[in-house]
């Protein structure tokens, strides 16, 4: 569903992200991790449209983001790491708008809010304004907004991030019904081990802008002889705190800011 060859985004001298291939399978649920700055995020951002490749290629179900990105993006779902619901709108009007600019037909629209509004468990809120919604709240609708078009993939950028453990198991308990009854690709990207080894089929680790190591949960425990992947995690990428403010993806943004790319 997903491949990824040979990839690479450079800033100047600066590499973000550097020659890497992976593969997802269809209807997998595939966990990308690394430290902060290993340039995750800049490979996500590529990924969906949202930055060019400096070199290397992308397939997202036998389409070429680079080149069809319109019709790329009507394949895939994202929940990007910042907020991106509209505080101003309601619910049901956030749910409606993104119907409204993928182009799903006003029966079908209608449906689909009222039916991924209660799969998140907001339907009773539909008429509230998005302002009021708490961060949970906020993320879960989020999530629902993300599906309204019918995805095959589905990529998630840290997505529980700030949540209480109540709000993450539930929207993990979603997601799990979702990938098993649609066969939904899921990518997602975290920092909570436990929601990767509980997730994903596949894990890759990413660091210093390179894949240093794939493989199941308990292969990479496994090859680290280790009992969690927690412990597994550290033991590829070392103990070191990293400064976020030093890694990969403020670094593009800054120093592409200079270069005047986005």
């Amino acid at each position: 569903m997903i491949k990824v060859k040979n990839l690479t985004k450079k800033y100047g001298e600066f590499i973000a992200v550097n020659n890497v291939s992976f593969e997802v399978n269809d209807g997998e649920v595939f966990a990308f991790l690394g430290p902060n700055g290993a340039g995750k995020t800049t490979t996500v951002k590529m990924l969906t449209t949202l930055l060019h490749p400096t070199s290397g290629d992308v397939i997202l179900d036998d389409i070429n983001p680079v080149e069809q990105p319109e019709l790329a993006r009507r394949q895939f779902g994202i929940v990007f790491q910042d907020p991106s619901v509209d505080d101003d709108l309601t619910a049901w009007e956030n749910m409606d708008l993104h119907g409204v600019l993928y182009d799903v037909p006003d029966d079908i629209r209608k449906q689909k809010c009222e039916e991924l509004l209660k799969f998140v468990d907001l339907y009773d809120r539909k008429d509230s304004l998005v302002k009021e919604f708490s961060g949970g709240m906020k993320r879960r609708l989020e999530i629902g907004r993300s599906l309204l078009h019918e995805p095959k993939i589905l990529f998630l950028d840290e997505p529980t991030t700030g949540l209480d453990p109540q709000t993450r198991n539930l929207m993990w308990d979603r997601l799990q019904e979702l990938n098993k009854a649609k066969g939904m690709t899921i990518f997602l990207t975290t920092h909570y081990m436990e929601e990767a080894d509980r997730m994903a089929q596949r894990i890759a680790i990413m660091d210093e802008g390179k894949i240093i190591a794939t493989g199941t949960p308990d292969e990479l425990k496994k090859q680290t002889k280790t009992e969690f992947l927690e412990d597994a995690f550290l033991a590829l990428t070392g103990k070191i705190i990293r400064d976020e403010g030093a890694g990969s993806t403020d670094k593009a943004r800054t120093v592409g800011r200079a270069w005047g790319r986005r």
